[in-house]
């Protein structure tokens, strides 16, 4: 039996520290998505000013990552994996609410 519940626990333990970090996306196949679906610029000026917006929500989610409540951290991911369009800007627009609706974690800087 002892054979068993040691698989699972060192399984589980890899679950949370996986669904503890920032999640990758492929902000090119994101932002092609995107661009084809707007309308008013060119195809080229939509993709890049979404790349750029999803490399600045990146490099913010770099920065202040630790400060997001582990619970927050998880369920906005799970948010911003769902479907197809994965965004950073949808991961850091759910973080900043979530601090906004709870107030900042204790100890955390502003």
């Amino acid at each position: 039996m002892l054979f068993f519940v040691t698989p699972i626990l060192l399984a589980g333990h890899l679950v949370v520290t996986v669904a503890d970090q920032i999640p990758r996306f492929a902000i090119d196949a994101v932002c092609q998505t995107e661009a084809s679906a707007a309308t008013g610029l060119s195809l080229a000026q939509d993709a890049a000013a979404c790349k750029h917006d999803e490399q600045d929500a990146y490099d913010r989610l770099v920065k202040q990552w630790a400060q997001y409540r582990p619970i927050d951290r998880k369920s906005c991911a799970n948010l911003a994996t769902e479907g197809s369009a994965n965004s950073y800007v949808e991961l850091l627009t759910c973080l900043e609410m979530a601090n906004q609706v709870k107030g900042p974690p204790p100890g955390a800087d502003k």
